[in-house]
């Protein structure tokens, strides 16, 4: 790894306004980062332009437009100005989180000499899909994309097997692994708090919780039915959903047609309020079927409650044993839950909160350097391609 300081510069679209993985993984990355003696620069799309320094390092944000339908994300649009930034910020390094809309920048580093890593957030077949495409097709537009990711950056890097499958299916040879991570301290199952379990499940009740963003590619709806399929098996059971988007009016009318007991929270901008929620709960749900990683599942391990996620995401392979896959339907995931409930409550939990200390910060930042820090050159390791 070199031992110079670097000038990391990070740009990154489909940024929630204000929650969400991608926010938690490019602030925690940059806190890493800075205490590693760098120098972290991200730059997103706001309202409004603003430049300002943080715990994670220097914040620029640039005027973006809204994308319809998406409840909040801005995107960068004006290549001129970024272009213009990134010249007089002459980063050492750039990272870049977003495989479609920023692939261009790629090519500006390149004839910059500037190594580029890509990181690869989300499948691109997996959210295709949720979109509505076929498999076929899907697939088929993921790997022309993928290919020219592949081609035009010096590194991409996946945080889970799963995330890099599709980038090996095309015979990419630039690929490498760093996982994500989770806030060990920040995040415990002391945070359990009876009185707060009290106000949403009566005693004797399941209390489940789904922390997501309610948007198309995340399917919060399965959540919705796997409460209904427990209902009605005679389960006393309870939804507590805490996140906002796009979806959250279809959930609600969803869960009052249907006489669902569901608490619609929206965003919680209380992290410590948060973690004793995710904490208090018996099992969280994590229907996304796209996830590469899982960060908000992720804490709810580390708050000792088991998850239940889709058999399609990359969350298999991140809670290992400490808790269960369904197939995306909301039966599925109510057998899951069942099942998980059949376990002692000490047992689950401890599993679960063991699981989640093999991901801390520390060690997804470290890999993250290492991503940056194998690429002496862009000319020297350019990627060999794909097939």
């Amino acid at each position: 790894m070199s031992g110079r300081s670097l000038r990391l510069v990070r740009l990154a679209n489909f940024v929630a306004p204000a929650s969400g993985g991608l926010r938690t993984a490019l602030r925690e990355l940059g806190k890493g980062y800075r205490a590693a003696g760098h120098e972290p620069v991200l730059i997103v799309p706001g309202e409004r332009a603003s430049d300002r320094e943080t715990e994670q390092g220097r914040v620029i944000t640039l005027p973006g437009p809204l994308l319809p339908g998406t409840g909040g994300y801005r995107v960068l649009t004006d290549r001129r100005r970024v272009a213009g930034l990134l010249e007089e910020l002459g980063p050492d390094r750039l990272e870049v989180s977003d495989r479609t809309t920023l692939r261009w920048t790629g090519r500006w580093a390149r004839r910059a000499r500037v190594p580029a890593v890509m990181v690869s957030h989300e499948t691109a077949d997996g959210v295709l899909r949720t979109w509505g495409l076929s498999e076929g097709a899907a697939r088929r537009t993921a790997d022309a994309l993928n290919v020219r990711t592949a081609h035009t950056y010096a590194r991409v890097v996946c945080t889970t097997e799963f995330a890099e499958r599709e980038f090996v299916r095309i015979g990419a040879r630039n690929v490498v692994r760093a996982p994500l991570g989770v806030d060990l301290v920040q995040r415990h199952p002391a945070l359990r708090d009876p009185g707060l379990r009290a106000r949403y499940a009566r005693e004797g009740e399941v209390l489940l919780v789904t922390c997501t963003r309610l948007s198309v590619e995340k399917r919060p709806g399965t959540a919705l039915d796997a409460l209904e399929a427990l209902v009605r098996r005679g389960r006393r059971a309870v939804l507590v959903v805490a996140g906002d988007g796009p979806l959250r009016p279809r959930l609600e009318q969803r869960a009052r047609e249907r006489g669902l007991p569901v608490t619609f929270l929206g965003y919680v901008a209380d992290r410590g309020l948060l973690g004793a929620l995710q904490a208090s709960a018996d099992v969280c749900l994590a229907p996304g079927p796209a996830e590469t990683f899982g960060l908000a599942a992720l804490e709810a391990m580390a708050c000792g409650t088991p998850v239940v996620a889709s058999a399609s995401s990359a969350l298999p392979e991140v809670i290992g044993c400490a808790g269960a896959v369904a197939a995306d339907h909301g039966g599925a995931f109510a057998d899951a839950v069942e099942m998980l409930l059949g376990q002692a409550v000490r047992e689950r939990r401890e599993a679960a909160r063991a699981r989640a200390e093999c991901f801390g910060w520390d060690t997804a930042v470290a890999a993250f350097l290492d991503a940056h820090d194998t690429v002496p050159s862009v000319r020297s390791v350019a990627p060999r391609g794909a097939t």
